[in-house]
């Protein structure tokens, strides 16, 4: 197969895998406390589209994420997607689609909104320091969440896949586990980094059912989630996050 030929495959088994997780999300439903749901595959589509179009099949190192936070993928349909690296860092344009129902303290502005992601601020501004050009960084890496969906409370309070009763994370698993694996058998990778415990064992779980051969070329490693409610977090991130990059051999 061409290098060309390659990249469109690799792109075209994302973009597949994720179709079909957006539409296996749209079909679980949940109880209270959760009051609002929204799928940013689903109006936010388009612009998740163009992220997958800078997947590439040389990337090595897949960094793994919970679920959207307010300010950043469900605005963008991006990963970790802070505005301001979606759409001035990797270029990413286009408007999204409303949602229905939509809480009125978390209106989906996409690549207009104004607030700012802290944790994608951090995760994606380390990148653009390091790698300086989008098409650098995506030569040997990708950002995936594990669960697409964001998860509100009547008082706009998010409420993350953890939090879920027992009953709904089964649910969740079922889909998002085997959505995992098919990221993870698309490219051959050399590193498996969690972004923070949760995601970590995400991986954990789905490499069981990976086959050994190529479990065996992976390994799996964590590094410190750059969420603000971390007090570890607020304390040069960046730097902390470099040196366990550095440990794990990934960078």
């Amino acid at each position: 197969m061409s290098t060309q030929a390659n990249i469109v495959s690799v792109r075209q088994k994302l973009i597949a895998a994720a179709d079909r997780l957006r539409a296996a999300m749209n079909e679980l439903e949940f109880g209270d406390p959760v009051t609002h749901i929204y799928n940013p595959l689903d109006y936010a589509w388009r612009l998740h589209l163009q992220y997958l179009e800078q997947a590439s099949p040389t990337a090595e190192v897949l960094l793994l994420g919970m679920n959207p936070g307010p300010w950043g993928m469900a605005q963008t349909g991006v990963p970790f997607g802070e505005v301001a690296a979606v759409r001035d860092w990797m270029g990413i344009t286009g408007e999204v689609d409303g949602v229905d129902p939509e809480h009125p303290k978390r209106p989906i502005e996409g690549l207009a909104c104004e607030r700012s992601e802290v944790s994608g601020r951090r995760l994606w501004g380390l990148m653009q320091e390091r790698f300086v050009e989008p098409s650098v960084f995506f030569q040997k890496h990708l950002v995936v969440n594990y669960c697409p969906l964001v998860f509100m409370e009547a008082s706009g309070r998010n409420r993350t896949p953890d939090k879920l009763s027992a009953g709904e994370r089964a649910a969740i698993q079922v889909h998002c586990d085997q959505h995992l694996q098919e990221v993870i058998e698309t490219i051959p990778w050399k590193h498996l980094i969690g972004v923070g415990a949760y995601a970590e064992a995400c991986f954990e779980r789905v490499l069981q059912c990976v086959d050994a051969p190529k479990k065996r070329e992976m390994t799996l490693s964590k590094i410190l989630h750059p969420s603000p409610a971390s007090p570890a977090a607020n304390r040069d991130w960046a730097g902390t996050v470099i040196r366990q990059m550095q440990q794990c051999g990934a960078w």
